[in-house]
């Protein structure tokens, strides 16, 4: 198969990656993609599989060198974005992501994520009763975006005066996890690596001389973390605390009103909330890609892939497997046997999926119940990013 039939840079693909996806799984669940030098694994089985694999790593220093795997090290200018990136424990391997994981985990427990449930409802509230008001608008800009935003920084306790900048920083760190990232887009990553990395380490020294109820004073007060790993954690717990669920929410919400039966369901019984949630992440997946290194030779399918090469695993296409899903190109909210990988899996699954959970029931459930008329203005577009799929805007009227 020609590597043409997987283009992550086409805006038509973007829209609309799933039929490609088929094909892949048919004809080439195994595809060397010479444009980004990887091997696309697009079935669940494997992509499941792979996500536990030890053999594999998110990172490969823990055991080898850049030049032992045949690799460069990244350009000297990028080190600011490295050295954050390096230091949150999404791209760390045992025993120093067992270690890291389990210190945060000391100030990120399942209390603190719970007790936040009444300020989620609360904030979604706010937003959508501000967004019924107005008889609609952007559903990206006035509820996705501001409700885990505003969450992430009750959680770590990041003054109100100073949450304007940590969209844009995340939107511009993020940009270096799509593929063959432009110069432009890694300059920007760099620059907001620097200013929020510099932000939090002022903001981690007031708190540990002057701790508050809030995540940054409770990870400041855990033995064995250091000051880098606290910004490294704090960044990734924004950045993949937020983005997965604005997307969630915007794929979702055009998904359910391109879907009018399945919203009806939904709404004639709320109680099918928690299936739905599930069934949207699957359904038009948030992350559609995640990579992963080969530390060992390993056989993918019958392809043999050599150690020093790099995977990626599509989640998207996992999510429409048909060996995993019955009818896996129909939205059904009401699915039970739902064994999505949108979170993950193996020891990097997504340490915030509780708190997602929590923000997409609190939004989707006051929408439901605020803007019963709900209907889309026009044809929402993606933005560019296939990496971290969304949409630019979804204009809808109340």
């Amino acid at each position: 198969m020609s590597d043409d039939v997987f283009d992550p840079w086409s805006p038509e693909f973007v829209a609309a990656p799933y039929p490609a996806y088929a094909r892949l799984r048919e004809e080439s669940p195994v595809l060397w993609y010479s444009k980004s030098r990887q091997y696309v694994i697009s079935r669940h089985e494997d992509v499941n599989a792979l996500l536990r694999d030890r053999r594999l790593g998110r990172s490969y220093l823990h055991v080898t060198t850049h030049e032992e795997m045949g690799r460069s090290a990244p350009p000297e200018y990028q080190e600011p974005f490295w050295t954050l990136n390096n230091n949150g424990m999404l791209d760390r391997e045992p025993p120093d992501h067992t270690r890291l994981r389990r210190l945060v985990s000391q100030a990120f427990t399942p209390r603190r994520v719970e007790a936040l449930r009444p300020v989620v409802q609360r904030l979604a509230d706010e937003l959508v009763d501000a967004f019924v008001a107005e008889g609609g608008g952007d559903l990206i800009s006035q509820v996705a975006e501001p409700l885990p935003v505003t969450v992430i920084a009750e959680l770590l306790g990041i003054p109100e005066p100073d949450r304007h900048n940590l969209r844009p920083w995340s939107a511009a760190i993020c940009g270096m996890y799509e593929l063959n990232p432009s110069r432009e887009t890694a300059e920007a990553a760099v620059r907001a690596s620097e200013e929020f990395a510099g932000y939090l380490r002022g903001l981690a020294r007031r708190r540990k001389a002057d701790p508050r109820d809030d995540l940054v004073s409770a990870l400041a007060a855990v033995e064995g973390l250091s000051e880098d790993e606290l910004i490294g954690t704090c960044v990734l717990l924004l950045n993949a605390g937020h983005e997965a669920t604005v997307n969630v929410t915007g794929n979702g919400w055009r998904a359910l009103l391109q879907h009018p039966e399945q919203l009806a369901k939904i709404r004639e019984n709320p109680d099918l909330m928690g299936t739905a949630i599930e069934e949207l992440m699957r359904f038009d997946t948030p992350l559609q890609l995640f990579e992963r290194w080969v530390l060992e030779d390993i056989e993918v399918a019958g392809v043999p892939i050599p150690r020093g090469s790099e995977v990626a695993l599509l989640f998207g296409s996992a999510n429409h497997d048909p060996a995993a899903f019955a009818d896996p190109e129909h939205l059904d909210v009401t699915r039970r046997d739902n064994p999505h990988i949108s979170f993950g899996a193996g020891i990097h699954y997504c340490l915030g999926a509780p708190l997602a959970r929590i923000e997409l029931t609190a939004s989707f459930g006051s929408l439901l119940a605020k803007a019963p008329g709900l209907h889309l203005d026009h044809e929402p577009s993606y933005k560019p990013g296939f990496v971290i799929r969304g949409l630019q805007t979804l204009e809808v009227s109340v």
